[in-house]
């Protein structure tokens, strides 16, 4: 299958003209010079768009792909209208679901199942909120374990869990090389 079909099958929910947009991308790089992530990494996304329209794969390997920060700016300053931040969000898609994930984000997607948030909240933090004249535990998951049981029961059904590789039994992540 090609990267372009992996796209379209990804799970993202796209419409017609988001895959048409690849296409009309004209690598003017005003993309890359609007780019927050692009001040201060390494990150282009010129050179992803223009790697997704040749049909490269090994971008899926590329850690850059985690560095766009889904701002959107990119697609707000191109003159074609590119969809570029959704491509990004296909292609991590893809990329996950080929086991090129790292082990960070696997960590957050693994606070995010077992505490219902990415970074949990902790001792520092409920002194600062008590401080602040706020209730020790905000009112989230922490707060209201029912939300939490949501939230996991969602990571079952959609198997978010087996993408991340958490296990139920240790409520921690599955030993996995990374790629």
């Amino acid at each position: 299958m090609s990267l372009i079909e992996d796209i379209e099958e990804s799970g993202w929910v796209f419409g017609k003209d988001t895959i048409d947009s690849i296409y009309a991308c004209m690598q003017c790089g005003k993309c890359t010079g609007s780019c927050p992530s692009g001040r201060i990494t390494g990150y282009r996304t010129r050179r992803l768009m223009n790697k997704v329209q040749s049909g490269d794969r090994s971008i899926l390997e590329d850690p850059d792909i985690w560095l766009c920060t889904t701002c959107y700016t990119c697609y707000e300053r191109c003159p074609r209208e590119v969809k570029t931040t959704d491509v990004i969000r296909a292609l991590r898609n893809v990329a996950a679901k080929e086991g090129y994930m790292s082990k960070a984000h696997r960590a957050t997607a693994m606070y995010v199942i077992k505490t219902g948030h990415a970074v949990p909240i902790n001792d520092a933090t409920k002194k600062l909120r008590k401080k602040l004249g706020l209730s020790e535990i905000p009112p989230t998951t922490h707060k209201y374990p029912e939300a939490l049981k949501a939230i996991q029961n969602i990571s079952k059904k959609m198997k978010f869990d087996k993408l991340v590789g958490f296990d139920w039994n240790t409520m921690n992540l599955e030993e996995r090389e990374e790629k």
